[in-house]
């Protein structure tokens, strides 16, 4: 049995086949998968599908591309939401400087908010990181009692041993098949077994032959 750690099933891109699709898992080899959460609202999602399918986790966050207007009443539902039995991570939190629309400065205070709620509540977290390598490697060095995965690992394989060495995993996507996916190869020979997960990321990158069709887990193997 396969364990996709990070697949987004309250993505409205499932509202079709939802049920179909999460019922059809466990026949194909499918035993565990997570839902991080990417608003309170998403997060709220996530626990519904973990109530409402057996093979389903969740995980809630405060995604760095929605934490504009982030407040006091949203870590808040974070927190009563985290105290979930199938709540197993904060996530998917993070840095994204790719895109603009949020301040660094407010990805970073609220990455660091969702990365001491993690510390007080014992639980790991998921990690966002896009072309914020540096300033991620140096919060996460803030909260040395906070582990976790850097999910979709798109740094370099000097950084990827440093957070071995901290204690982190590193998890990849269908990307890794990609024709111009020069940096994974090298960074995957750099990491021991045990600190490589798995996952698909659905309904996005979905593998070669695949590459531009909605993705689920059935694609992780």
């Amino acid at each position: 049995m396969f364990f996709d750690t990070h697949a987004h099933y309250d993505d409205e891109r499932f509202d079709n086949d939802r049920d179909a699709v999460l019922k059809s898992l466990p026949e194909a080899g499918i035993g565990a998968v997570v839902n991080p959460g990417c608003t309170a609202d998403s997060s709220r999602a996530a626990i519904a599908l973990a109530e409402r399918y057996d093979i389903v986790y969740a995980a809630v966050g405060l995604h760095p591309e929605n934490c504009a207007g982030a407040d006091e009443a949203d870590f808040a539902a974070l927190e009563a939401l985290a105290a979930h039995p199938k709540a197993v991570a904060i996530g998917e939190i993070g840095l994204d400087y790719y895109w603009k629309e949020v301040p660094r400065d407010l990805q970073k205070e609220v990455f660091r908010a969702q990365l001491q709620l993690a510390k007080v509540l014992d639980l790991p977290v998921i990690v966002h990181d896009r072309e914020a390598h540096a300033d991620c490697l140096a919060i996460v060095r803030e909260f040395p009692g906070v582990r976790g995965v850097f999910h979709c690992y798109s740094g370099s394989a000097e950084d990827a041993k440093t957070l071995v060495k901290l204690g982190w995993h590193l998890s990849f996507t269908g990307t890794i098949t990609f024709k111009n996916a020069r940096k994974a190869p090298e960074v995957i020979a750099a990491v021991p077994l045990e600190r490589i997960m798995v996952e698909t990321d659905a309904p996005y990158m979905a593998p070669t032959p695949f590459r531009g069709k909605r993705c689920d887990s059935r694609y992780v193997y």
